[in-house]
């Protein structure tokens, strides 16, 4: 199936950004254990966000919105619903085993890790979050300040474990990666009506990139010092938002530009030296690229996509596992592409 890029010409930040992709297709069954390329110190790794990088913690808090049953996790170690909202691993997973640290990147209210768990990194992400204080509360997830106060528990534990000058030495040397600000868009501010009333789109923008450097500046104060974040990807191509908006949702499968066009300015805030990438969805070898595998992919996500929902024999084939959230053979090809890059100059000594 042929795919229309929704430009010739795609941005790539310093910080990850998901859905950008490498000239080759990848088989995640076949892969070989990734090793980084040298002794590098760092000792953990921190995770915030949304669902993109949220490992389960939603599985303990009160919300609707989880991933803690099949088809999610079909992909996964033992065929697990993890509670990460793809078949299998996320970007976070694949970078955590390439700097060595872990394999998996667990959630941190996990009631049941240990202490050597703890100590080499956890993700306090929750799905459904966002940087606008709003978005958050849409479907009763945590928010970006309860994620850091999260963590200043987390360095509470840490600390009573091995004191404290150990403690901030083993932050100094972590790395985190952030990753939010989808659902600030395509779930709040195009969706509801209360923010466009308050806001125009290059006001929310700026609006949404303040509370993102707030929330750098928290972290920096609790230690640290090397840090990823990701930008937005091409909203207008999340199967969902073609589902809404497109003038025939069955038949007119194209990406829908004027929600992607506020993800390039909204990146181009982020940082203003991009690089011209090619972004051909096609070439690397997917199938499917305007519906994700759950369901009919048009709608099914979180909840909507369930036991009861039929999953297609092959994710790999698809960019998306459900409407919204890539598939792991997607994760791995973005980790691949654009995170390992960023995670090789960060750690290099």
């Amino acid at each position: 199936m042929a795919f229309t890029p929704y430009n010739n010409k795609q941005y790539s930040l310093l910080a990850s950004l998901f859905l950008l992709f490498s000239c080759f297709a990848i088989n995640i069954q076949a892969q070989v254990k990734l090793h980084r390329p040298w002794n590098n110190t760092v000792s953990a790794i921190f995770v915030f966000g949304d669902s993109t990088v949220d490992a389960g913690n939603n599985n303990y808090w009160p919300t609707p919105f989880k991933g803690n049953f099949v088809p999610y996790g079909q992909n996964f170690k033992n065929k697990e619903p993890t509670g990460r909202f793809s078949n299998g691993r996320l970007t976070t997973d694949f970078t955590a085993s390439y700097v060595g640290i872990k394999e998996y990147v667990p959630p941190y209210l996990d009631p049941t890790l240990s202490i050597e768990d703890l100590m080499t990194g956890v993700s306090f992400a929750s799905g459904g979050s966002g940087y606008d204080p709003l978005t958050p509360k849409i479907g009763n997830v945590i928010d970006m300040p309860t994620q850091v106060e999260h963590f200043r528990e987390y360095k509470r534990r840490i600390e009573s474990a091995i004191g404290k000058k150990k403690m901030e030495r083993h932050i100094r040397k972590a790395l985190f990666i952030v990753s939010a600000g989808t659902n600030d868009f395509v779930i709040n501010y195009f969706t509801l009506p209360f923010r466009p009333k308050m806001y125009s789109v290059s006001e929310y923008q700026t609006f949404v990139l303040q509370n993102l450097k707030d929330f750098l500046q928290e972290i920096r104060e609790e230690g640290a010092r090397k840090v990823s974040v990701s930008g937005l990807p091409p909203m207008g191509c999340l199967p969902i938002v073609i589902t809404l908006n497109s003038d025939d949702a069955f038949k007119n499968r194209g990406c829908i530009d004027s929600f992607s066009a506020v993800g390039r300015e909204y990146n181009t805030m982020l940082q203003s030296e991009l690089d011209s990438m090619q972004n051909s969805f096609a070439s690397q070898g997917f199938k499917y690229t305007e519906h994700g595998c759950c369901g009919s992919g048009l709608l099914e996500a979180g909840p909507m996509c369930n036991p009861h929902t039929p999953a297609c024999p092959d994710p790999n084939n698809y960019i998306f596992f459900d409407s919204i959230h890539p598939a792991e053979r997607t994760y791995f090809i973005v980790f691949d592409s654009t995170i390992r890059p960023v995670i090789d100059e960060l750690i290099k000594n």
